[in-house]
């Protein structure tokens, strides 16, 4: 392979890789435009590298394959850093995945197999840029925002959770604003697994102590 054969393969792995990581940056993960771009790089460098060995040590029995196989592990590792829980939701699997979807990019661009690398960096492209509208539109379909007013403590809290089981309930997030008095609002995004009435569930939680309201947004 030519000196410039190679720098081709790796810049063109980090400027999709870039892109890519453009996106979480703008979302504000962990794991942005930087982060990215190392493992693209990376990855296309060790699959070169094993390509140039394979070039080299003429006779031995060398799959490069091998040095790729390690970088799928090792980057399951590096996605499971991003995936954090906040609140009562998880969040980090999508920057997971865009992780995984580089260091496959760069060892096929490694590799050599710069059609397959583009296509795929395309469609990585397209489906966090262009159909991230689509998946919050699914969303707002399927999630509710329930507003409980309540005094407030860990006990309140914990009744309240176990009544919303009850009507099968799902609690997506749950964010906590304290008022100046003393008194505390939840504000739960929710999903309706039953087709319990929503107006049954506001009145169960109204008759719970010290919960003083509930509405749905």
């Amino acid at each position: 392979m030519s000196d410039l054969l190679v720098l081709q393969r790796l810049l063109l792995s980090a400027a999709i890789a870039g892109a890519i990581g453009y996106e979480r940056e703008r979302h504000g993960r962990a794991a942005g435009f930087r982060t990215h771009i190392l493992v693209g790089v990376g990855s296309c460098l060790i699959m070169l590298t094993g390509l140039y060995l394979r070039l080299s040590l003429t006779g031995a029995d060398f799959d490069p394959t091998r040095m790729a196989a390690q970088v799928i592990s090792g980057i399951g590792f590096l996605g499971a850093g991003t995936i954090l829980r906040s609140r009562a939701s998880i969040r980090g699997l999508t920057t997971a995945a865009s992780l995984w979807a580089v260091a496959g990019i760069g060892l096929a661009m490694g590799a050599g197999f710069l059609s397959g690398a583009v296509a795929a960096g395309v469609i990585v492209g397209v489906v966090l840029f262009g159909l991230s509208r689509l998946e919050r539109a699914m969303r707002k379909e399927q999630y509710q925002m329930l507003l409980i007013d309540t005094a407030g403590s860990a006990h309140d809290l914990a009744r309240i959770r176990g009544l919303l089981a009850e009507y099968d309930v799902e609690i997506r997030d749950l964010e906590i604003k304290e008022s100046g008095r003393g008194d505390v609002r939840l504000e739960l995004q929710v999903k309706l697994l039953s087709d319990e009435p929503r107006e049954d569930i506001l009145r169960e939680l109204t008759r719970l102590e010290r919960v003083t309201a509930a509405h749905w947004a």
